[in-house]
This record gives structure tokens, sequence and C-alpha cells, in this order.
């Protein structure tokens, strides 16, 4: 408003406004880029300045007010027709690829997302939905500091647009699922390979007020411990072309099928015939719907510890796909299948009727303390900081079942050298497969956890302030939208660099 305001004053006062700078400053014989763009204004000290140096030209228009209110009209009515707006040079350059990109560079990313964006037309029924898509992507790759909508529409468009935003995102009548399948396609089409490896996992969302959808006491990974959040499952997707986010969904609380929660239910716009689903059931609900499409290809899958202690989640994995699920330090299993069963009657008391084993069952932690057991130091891949180096092993286990013997598995542990942590991994691959592949896959976890740290760090994951069901969703995608351009920005400047 503030700026507003002093566009105007300056108008009243013969200033013309003109524009804003990209942001640089000369360093040298070369510009350095600060991030801090000025608004640029023209004060004609003679109006005829033209013929006084020479260049007079009944065509070109005057520098009056009257041209520079006829230039406003022209660019709104612009905004009326198939035009976008795109920002170019205004990019937060954490967010880009580590390369070392000329400003030549930087002004081709605002064509290159003009022809990117365009793929996702088909859900939007207006071009003004289409124009504030571009801008809120734009926002969340731009180097505002906090991303929700307001201060996208202040920074990329203006004022009077911040209602617009606000609409678009709660609850514009445009097409969330197809956005959401374009973009599957998309990021198929980028990542897709026989290599894949897909992953779930859950991420929490602080929030300070009671009204937003989901919003519970309940844990929170990041805090690690309970704290007032949503919380959110998602499907991850890496191969040796890169990762990804692919698909979303809402975790509700139990508490909000309740009676007590009818008005908030109204006000979030949560779809009728939404059921209650545990965060398990959601990610086997995100799997079994990625298996269905085929666009990303994968024999893996991946998860953490939160997943992995539910025998019964890993159970109903698809047939297809080996799990390959962290679990914690306590969980039971037998080094060889045990002796099971019911006990003989002492003479005295009740008869027993449940099945003991013999031997007991071992945590995988004392199995880790194993002396016969064989472990290989390895490189298992290079990280942000030099190479990931553990110890490693594996061994063949039987998996305790409400403290029965259930299938047989490899338990997986790795030992990270640098930190001395230690991590156990179990997988429901066949006995023939290689070491090396599992050395491969036990790394792959940590691309999802990349992406949360890469979208609520830079492109404004958690930043949002919607209230309802839609707009969590919507906001996610256009998470993983800005997600994508960015990884084929990235494509584009390694194969220039090869070349």
């Amino acid at each position: 408003m503030q700026r507003m305001r002093q566009r105007r004053i300056c108008l009243w006062h013969d200033w013309i406004y003109v524009g804003q700078t990209q942001g640089y400053k000369k360093q040298g014989n070369s510009f350095e880029y600060h991030g801090n763009p000025k608004e640029v204004f023209l004060y004609p000290l003679e109006r005829n300045f033209r013929k006084e140096l020479g260049c007079d030209d009944p065509l070109l228009p005057t520098l009056d007010h009257s041209y520079y209110l006829s230039l406003e009209k022209l660019k709104k009515a612009k905004k009326r027709g198939k035009t976008m707006v795109f920002i170019s040079g205004n990019w937060d350059r954490k967010s880009l690829p580590p390369f070392d990109l000329q400003e030549q560079d930087i002004e081709q990313l605002g064509d290159a997302f003009k022809q990117f964006h365009s793929l996702f037309s088909p859900a939007y029924k207006r071009v003004e939905q289409e124009e504030l898509s571009s801008c809120y992507v734009q926002g969340l790759m731009s180097p505002i500091e906090r991303k929700s909508m307001e201060p996208i529409a202040i920074n990329l468009m203006d004022t009077h647009r911040v209602r617009s935003m606000q609409h678009f995102v709660s609850s514009g009548g445009w097409d969330t699922e197809a956005l959401s399948q374009t973009h599957k396609e998309e990021t198929s089409k980028t990542l897709a390979s026989d290599d894949g490896v897909l992953s779930i996992d859950s991420s929490e969302f602080v929030k300070k007020g009671n009204h937003s959808v989901g919003v519970a006491r309940q844990w929170c990974g990041r805090l690690g411990k309970k704290e007032n959040c949503q919380s959110g499952v998602f499907l991850g997707y890496s191969s040796s072309k890169g990762y990804g986010l692919i698909d979303r969904q809402l975790y509700l609380p139990e508490a909000w099928f309740s009676d007590d929660y009818k008005e908030l239910w109204q006000e979030c716009k949560i779809p009728a015939e939404t059921e209650f689903k545990t965060k398990n059931e959601i990610a086997l609900d995100l799997i079994s719907e990625n298996q269905k499409s085929r666009l990303f290809p994968a024999k893996w899958i991946t998860c953490d510890s939160f997943f992995g202690r539910d025998s019964d989640f890993l159970d109903q994995i698809p047939a297809e796909l080996y799990y390959f699920a962290e679990v914690p330090c306590n969980t039971k299993v037998w080094k060889e299948h045990p002796l099971c069963e019911i006990p003989e009657y002492a003479g005295k008391g009740r008869k027993p009727t449940k099945m003991k084993c013999n031997p007991r069952p071992v945590s995988v932690s004392d199995l880790a303390n194993d002396p016969s057991l064989n472990w290989e130091e390895r490189v298992l891949a290079e990280g942000a900081k030099g190479p990931i180096v553990a110890k490693v092993t594996r061994w063949r286990v039987i998996n305790s079942r409400d403290e029965l013997p259930g299938k047989e598995c490899w338990l997986f542990i790795r030992k990270n050298l640098d930190t001395n942590e230690i991590k156990y991994f179990l997988s429901d691959a066949p006995l023939e497969i290689s070491f090396e592949e599992m050395c491969r896959v036990c790394i792959l976890r940590w691309p999802i956890e990349q992406c949360f740290q890469e979208g609520k760090s830079h492109l404004g994951m958690s930043h949002y302030e919607h209230r309802s069901w839609e707009a969590w969703h919507r906001h996610m995608t256009f998470v993983f939208i800005a997600q994508l351009f960015l990884i084929r920005i990235r494509h584009k400047f390694k194969k220039k660099l090869q070349h």
C-alpha cells in the first residue's frame, strides 16, 4: 500500500513511474545481483526534449501523464487476453541449480517458465485463472520472505489482486485433480526410469489457530513432540534422473469426524464423502493409485519407522513392490525359525491355549552386536558435503507377528561412520537379491526428505494460510509444480555444461 501511495504522490507532482530495476548493481566490469529491486521514476524537464535532441518524430508518444495512463490501460486490457505476467530476474537464487549461471541464463528463465506453465492450461476455465496460477507458482520460487497469497499478489501483481488470488486458491472454479494429473504426467516424462524407487512419508505443518482443516494437537515429526499442526501423507519418486513429490493427501484426525467439528467441517469445505483413514491407510491408497497409473515404474518402496513398524501396512503393499522399511531398534526377529507349541498342562490353573516359541525373539539392536555379522564399509552415495560412507550388513531373519513367527525376510543394518547412528530396515525382497542393490536402495529414502527440506526452505511449502480442504491440496500441487520446473532447469543446465 505504501508503494502505491508513493506512486500516486509522485504522479501528482509530475513524476512518472516507469517500472522497477531487476535488482543488480555494478561490480567492476560486470553486474552483481543484490535482490532488492528499486522503483524508477522520471521527471520530464522539457516536454519537447526530442526536438531539442534532434530525434523528433510524430509517431513517437510524448512523455506525459496521458501517455502513462493510457499505457496502464493497455496493460490492463492485455491482462484480459491470453497474456501472462512473468518475472525475469526476481528468482530465488538458492532454489536454482547450483551451476555457474550467467545473467543471460537467468533472463531466459522467464521464457522457459512461460512455456512450462502452458502445459497446465487445460486445468483452468479462464485466462485470469491461468494468470493467477502463473503468479502463484512464480511467487513460490521468488525470494519473497513469506510466500503466502497476500505477499505473492502484492509483490508480483498489485494490491488489488490479493482478493482475486485468495478466491482463486481457496474456492476458484477450476479442476484441481486435472492439474495434479498433468503434473504427474509431466513428472513421469522427466523422472520415470526402470531403476525408480517410491517413497512414502508424512510431513507436519505447525499452525497457531484451530480453524484450519485437519488441525489438531498431534505428533509433529519436525519438532519431535506433540504440537498443534496439520499433517499430510506424501508419495515421492526418485531415480537416476532425479527426484520429486508426486502425490499428497491431508490427514484428518479422528476427532474431526465427531459432532464437535460439524461447523468447522462446513467452513473448511471438506467433501461430504470423506471417511476417516489412518495415515497408513492413506499411504496405501496413494501407492495403489500410483500403481494403477503406470506412470512411475518401480520395484521398491521405502518408508520410515512410522510406517515400517506396522506389519499390517507392510503386508498390504502391492505384491509387485519390494518394501525396504525402516523399523525401530526394539523390533523383534528370529535368526532362525523357532519351535512353536502350546505348553503342556501343569495340572493346576487354566490350561494353556497360547503358542509359545523357543527360543524367544531378539531385538534388531541386539542382533547388531552379533560377532558373526559380516560388516562391509561402503560409499553409498555422493552427498552435498561429500561421500556418504557407512558400514552395512544384512541377515536373513524371521519377523515376529504378535509374538509368533511371520515370513522370512532380510534385516539390513546401516551404521553411519560420521555419527555412529545405526538404522535398521526390514525387506521382503527375495533371497537372490544382490547386496549391491540393497545398498543402492537404502539411501533412496533421503530424496523425499530432501523434497520436504527444499519445499519448506525455498518454495513456501509451509507458508500457506489456507483453511479449506481444497486449498491445502491446491497449494501442495503448486509446490510440486515449482519443484518440477526446477528439476527441468537443472537438467537443462547440466546438459549445457556437458556440451
